[in-house]
């Protein structure tokens, strides 16, 4: 028989222990050893046995264990230690104390949370990052509060079949058996959000509250009673079901979200939100239900979404258009139009937010896209490294016609992780004992050059041990659960080595993540795992998504060539990868490896994990890899850029990574001095943490958004705010006027003077344009000189601007500007004149998507006018 309903009955604790139960809801204990030291003690066989969860600790730990730690004097004063410590650390001024003008709060909207196994919210590397985000936040005291959905049974947990095929397994997950709280009114209900549905249906839910250090996670959960099947089953798992299911979890993270932080602000006291950061395009709803807020308050619709605009932050995290959600027009006409319509808030200035730019191929209109949205109500947008930006000011040009890449306003900031989550405890005792400013204050970091390589060497040898060890326990497992019987699992024994050089490669299973290139040549990769004197070894590791057929079978692929007699003591796949074998793998393994098809590897972060444990990475150069490699901290994987055909596109870089392996990463491993010791490779993972250690940390990271994202948009929404919304009034008005009457802006006349016929470095150019203002002034617009090196097309590439100052203006509405032009590089030399519309609440030149330039092009080649 099956219950029908599910439920986790609490320890009560006595009330010595008390401090017990601060410690285990409060989850920096997934990133604070000492604190799960002190877990362990509570009852060393039940810890194993639970996995390392304090809360299924509580939960299964007798009671007269309890009674006697209860009268325990030492475990007493090491729990009276810990709650002091822990209530210090939520209390003490950090780092973002000391700023001024930054916000006083920020609200974090993501689809998905990798906080702890023990909270299993996540799927891959958006969940992670989101994750460490939250955990650097509490680190340096940033008021965020972030905001997600709760799922009922997670994302999935993976197994084998014996034929090597994922099978999917959605356990039931009780929130009373989790680190949450649920939210509660002044009367001790349970706070609930609400938002309607078509078809006079209204969805509800209630919050829970998960506490990550200093940082509030408030969770919306669906399954409750006022719901309907369909509305309960809502949050039931992290990106499963249909299109309408999709649309229902969106509009509740984004919607349900924004009604959830104003609850959890009235009931705590807690300040509002200045700024809202969407996390990728799944909240992007949320900019909506702002907008909506402030029409209710007598705001125009244009003027509510100025406001919005001001203080929202979009990060985009695909470097592909097939990543983005994008859902048919008549779902969202039906969501907010008919019936179910905001009296404020007309569906068609919905419609037109989310609807891609057309081309002659595919007109606009047809379908709602998620991140046009998003990025259409922030003012300030990023990608999540260097490379992640390039692509998409490429992939999103549309959105700003007119203006050339370099012109489109998305920035970006490169991705981090955090280094308590992830490094290794022996790794961080002995900068903690070496180089105590290296974490927390991401200061000498130049000091890892006197680290002994005894010591490096120990440490490694260490964690790959722990990783060898803990990859026989769940190769043996997965066996077991394939059928195999215990008789004909002895191999396993001797599984991997501790002293042989040891390959991770840990990833979700996309297409263009290309978990099978090492199988391109499989003798060849046969002959790198059993060379007699310097073998190689694979962890592998990664989940497919549950709709992708391709994906389930890569990994097929994988496993039975792992499966093979002579190889599976040299390569092993590992089911349910999750944050605890992520631990193990990037702290265990000497290399990372990472062959993405470039450029589609938006940052990929398990790298910088890696690196952080002493681990060397062998990676094609995208994402983050691409910014940061410098020959010395790693090796990079040749790519085959241009190459049409797929498949010689694979072969080719599986070609260059078997060579690498061979000649350079297992020769410069094995190559050992007299005393054991592999010099040139100690060499190499030093200069990879003095060099990487520093910026890929989840602290630089959050610094870089609260300076250069979170404070201007907070200083922005504040100005916009004043003297109910009054700038917010005449920014939308502004705008309104100049759109209108951008028609009549025109580059009429420009020319030149003080070059000569042979214009040489150094010089100076005189520029002087007419401009047709029609019914604008000077004051509304920018006219610039755009100039540098052109291309074979006579493009401008990557220029220099300079603007005009306007000179004279004439009764007829024409104006006319004049500026200097360095000449300040040899060669192909060019400009032209541009007009773009001119705010000081503007932050790109290009936020309005209007411009003005020569209908016949002007400047000059090699230094002759045209």
């Amino acid at each position: 028989m099956r219950a029908i309903r599910r439920f986790t009955v609490r320890t009560v604790l006595p009330a010595e222990l008390a401090a017990l139960g601060e410690l285990v809801h409060n989850l920096r204990w997934s990133w604070h050893p000492e604190t799960m030291d002190l877990f362990a003690e509570v009852d060393p066989y039940t810890w194993e046995r639970v996995g390392h969860d304090p809360v299924a600790l509580l939960g299964a730990v007798e009671a007269d264990r309890l009674s006697e730690l209860a009268h325990d004097r030492r475990f007493l004063r090491r729990l009276a230690d810990a709650a002091d410590d822990l209530r210090e650390y939520m209390t003490a001024p950090r780092w973002y104390q000391t700023l001024p003008d930054a916000p006083a709060a920020i609200g974090y909207f993501s689809p998905e949370y990798g906080i702890a196994a023990a909270l299993p919210q996540y799927s891959g590397g958006l969940g992670i990052l989101a994750g460490d985000h939250l955990k650097a936040a509490s680190d340096l005291g940033v008021p965020i509060l972030g905001v997600g959905l709760l799922y009922r049974h997670g994302y999935f947990t993976q197994s084998l079949s014996a034929e090597g095929w994922q099978q999917e397994h959605y356990p039931s997950l009780d929130p009373g058996g989790l680190p949450l709280s649920l939210l509660k009114e002044a009367d001790g209900a349970s706070a609930r959000v609400a938002i309607p549905l078509p078809g006079d249906r209204t969805l509800h839910a209630q919050i829970w509250v998960a506490q990550v250090g200093r940082v509030p996670l408030l969770l919306l959960d669906s399954d409750v009673a006022e719901n309907d099947n369909a509305a309960r089953d809502v949050t039931d798992r992290l990106y499963g079901g249909g299109t309408d299911h999709r649309l229902m979890q969106e509009l509740l993270l984004g919607i349900g979200g924004v009604r959830a932080l104003r609850a959890y602000c009235r009931i705590t006291g807690n300040p509002e939100p200045e700024v809202f950061h969407t996390n990728e395009g799944h909240a992007g709803f949320l900019g909506l239900e702002r907008i909506r807020e402030l029409t209710e308050h007598r705001l125009s619709f244009d003027e509510a979404l100025e406001a919005v605009r001001a203080g929202t932050v979009f990060t985009t995290h695909t470097p592909v258009p097939a990543g983005i959600d994008r859902f048919p027009v008549e779902m969202i006409e039906r969501q907010f139009g008919g019936a179910n319509a905001w009296p404020t808030v007309p569906v068609e200035r919905i419609l037109a937010l989310g609807d891609e730019p057309g081309t002659p191929e595919t007109p606009g209109g047809a379908v709602f896209n998620m991140a046009v949205m998003g990025m259409r109500l922030a003012q300030r947008v990023n990608g999540v490294s260097e490379l992640h930006g390039e692509v998409s000011r490429e992939m999103f040009q549309g959105l700003w016609p007119g203006f050339d890449l370099d012109d489109v306003p998305i920035g970006s900031i490169t991705n981090g992780v955090h280094a308590p989550t992830w490094v290794g405890r022996e790794v961080m005792e002995l900068a903690g004992k070496e180089l105590p400013s290296l974490i927390e204050k991401a200061q000498g970091w130049e000091g890892i050059q006197k680290l002994s390589d005894e010591d490096i060497w120990g440490i490694r040898g260490r964690l790959r041990r722990q990783l060898v060890e803990a990859a026989r326990t769940r190769l043996r497992a997965s066996w077991r659960a394939r059928g195999a019987s215990s008789a004909e699992l002895g191999w396993i024994d001797e599984a991997l080595d501790p002293d042989v050089l040891t390959i991770g490669f840990a990833r979700r299973v996309p297409s263009y993540k290309r978990l099978t290139l090492m199988l391109k040549e499989p003798e060849r990769l046969k002959e790198l795992l059993l060379d007699p004197e310097r073998p190689v070894q694979i962890v592998i590791a990664g989940k497919a998504h549950p709709a992708d057929e391709g994906g389930k079978k890569l990994i097929q692929q994988i496993v039975r060539f792992a499966d093979g007699e002579d190889v599976r003591h040299r390569i092993v796949f590992l089911p349910d990868y999750d944050m605890n074998l992520g631990q193990l793998m990037v702290q265990g393994c000497d290399v990372w490896m990472n062959n993405p098809l470039r450029p589609l590897e938006a940052c990929g972060t398990s790298g910088m994990k890696a690196a952080l444990n002493g681990g060397l990475n062998l990676s094609i150069k995208d994402g983050w890899w691409d910014e940061w490699f410098d020959g010395d901290n790693g090796w990079a994987v040749p790519t085959a850029d241009g190459v049409e055909d797929a498949d010689r596109r694979d072969e080719l870089e599986a070609s260059a990574l078997y060579d690498l392996i061979e000649r350079e990463v297992a020769s410069r491993f094995y190559d050992r001095a007299a005393d054991g010791y592999p010099r040139r490779w100690l060499e190499m993972v030093k200069h990879t943490l003095s060099s990487l250690g520093p910026k890929v940390l989840a602290g630089r990271m959050l610094r870089d958004y609260v300076v250069d994202l979170y404070t201007p948009a907070a200083g922005s929404a504040r100005e916009l705010s004043k003297a109910d919304h009054v700038r917010a009034r005449e920014f939308a008005a502004w705008k309104l006027r100049v759109t209108r009457a951008w028609p009549g802006v025109r580059v009429e006349h420009v020319e030149t003077s003080g070059i000569g016929d042979t214009p040489e470095l150094g010089a100076s150019m005189e520029v002087r344009a007419t401009i047709a203002l029609g019914e604008l002034s000077p004051d509304d617009v920018s006219v610039q000189a755009a100039y540098g090196k052109v291309g074979g097309h006579d493009e401008l590439i990557k220029p220099s601007y300079v603007t005009l100052a306007v000179e004279a203006v004439g009764d007829d509405g024409k104006a006319t500007y004049t500026g200097v032009v360095p000449l300040d590089r040899t060669g192909a030399f060019g400009y032209t004149v541009r007009v773009v519309p001119f705010h000081t609440l503007m932050s790109s030149p290009a936020e309005l998507g209007l411009i003005a330039s020569p209908e016949e092009p002007v400047g000059m080649t090699n230094g002759t006018l045209r």
